[in-house]
């Protein structure tokens, strides 16, 4: 796709000429029939205004956007339409002002769309990144001449949603990095720091403790077998992957994950968050119960909970309340039930639902401080002790002697 001129007659029968973005002459002809210009000599794009990010893009080198480029992008959108500007001069400007490869190649094409009649949210369901959520939102705010106001609650429900995810990925990976790291000291000490030991304490003729034979056959096992173990431990991540991506096997996870002391707490407040606020945007812009609760389901990741959602639509179509079927999950706080049966009763669902997406919230937060005020010291006694072991069991031989 490059930049291709054009001179013609605008709307009103006046000369007029610039520029266009079209992947070919009849695309470009067709782009500014469209627009109600009617060009009467097209130039190819020139070789000096080759767009490399763009060539990334197609060539599938360039990485797609995420969460925060998206919600980014979505402010300014709603500033602009705040404004007074055009969806479609709206549109070249972010297009303009982008600097992600692939959400700008994604901004080019909806405007395209746009320019050609389509309406924004139909626009963007057929560009890569735009969810399901994000892009009946839009319809809805389209329809009902508020897109501002949607653009504006679509971009603090994503931050929000955000935020929370980082929560339960750092609180994942914490843990895990700092067991690496312990892991990779200890078997540093034992290849390379024991046979230093090793050598002098066989020369003294010594008799060996058994805390430092121990040491010494791990440190001897460890030395002849790291290849095999390094293979042994990539196999079994590849192993487990193939298992996750089952759908039998990623249910096994996502249980195991659930019902982990202190993680599963933090997974299940973190997917029940996420859904009450997809929820409760979605109402609040005019969305049916229904339709709401089934994307709903396609922004959990956890598969034993987008499931109980799934169930949840179900009754509900079946003419049941959201309550009744909320209460019944065993992992769903009680109280919480009461306080959306409380919204239904009041008619402001959407408001308690943001209420009790905020009570998860905290208590995500408050999960995760304590995650980490207790697994830190736990993690560094442990580690420590493995490692005070080591040197104490090299050092015996020595101290035994000089006794």
């Amino acid at each position: 796709m490059g930049k291709w001129k054009w001179e013609g007659l605008d709307a009103q029968g006046n000369r007029a000429k610039g520029d266009i973005e079209a992947d070919n002459k009849r695309e470009a002809r067709k782009l500014l029939r469209g627009r109600g210009l009617r060009p009467r000599q097209i130039t190819p794009p020139s070789i000096l205004e080759f767009d490399f990010g763009e060539w990334m893009v197609e060539a599938g080198y360039a990485r797609s956007f995420g969460t925060k480029e998206l919600t980014s992008l979505t402010k300014r959108l709603a500033i602009m339409i705040n404004a007074g500007i055009p969806i479609l001069q709206s549109l070249e400007l972010l297009y303009k002002q982008e600097t992600h490869p692939s959400l700008r190649k994604s901004m080019k094409r909806i405007g395209s769309d746009v320019g050609e009649g389509s309406t924004l949210a139909d626009a963007m369901e057929k560009q890569k990144g735009f969810s399901a959520l994000y892009c009946n939102l839009v319809r809805a705010g389209e329809m009902g001449g508020i897109l501002d106001e949607i653009l504006d609650k679509l971009a603090i429900h994503m931050e929000k949603q955000q935020k929370t995810k980082s929560q339960i990925k750092s609180a994942m990976m914490y843990p895990a990095i700092v067991v690496l790291v312990g892991i990779g000291v200890i078997a540093g000490m034992l290849i390379f720091v024991v046979p230093q030991f090793q050598e002098m304490i066989i020369s003294s003729g010594n008799e060996m403790p058994v805390p430092t034979q121990m040491v010494i056959d791990a440190s001897e096992f460890l030395q002849k077998q790291y290849l095999y173990i390094m293979a042994a431990c990539v196999g079994l991540i590849i192993i487990l992957k193939a298992i996750r991506a089952t759908d039998e096997g990623r249910k096994f996870f996502d249980l195991l994950m659930m019902y982990t002391p202190i993680f599963g707490g933090i997974i299940i407040k973190g997917s029940l968050s996420s859904f009450s606020r997809t929820l409760a945007t979605m109402l609040a812009a005019g969305v049916s119960l229904i339709d709401s609760l089934r994307i709903c389901e396609n922004t959990i990741d956890n598969v034993i909970i987008k499931n109980d959602v799934s169930m949840i639509r179900t009754a509900v179509v079946q003419g049941k309340t959201l309550t009744e079927q909320i209460l019944q999950i065993s992992y769903f706080p009680s109280m919480v039930g009461q306080m959306i049966k409380v919204g239904e009763q009041t008619g402001a669902l959407d408001q308690m639902l943001e209420k009790v997406s905020d009570v998860f919230e905290q208590e995500v937060n408050d999960l995760v401080a304590g995650m980490t005020q207790m697994i830190e010291p736990i993690i560094i006694v442990i580690l420590g002790g493995a490692v005070g072991f080591i040197l104490i069991a090299m050092y015996l031989p020595i101290f035994q002697a000089a006794g």
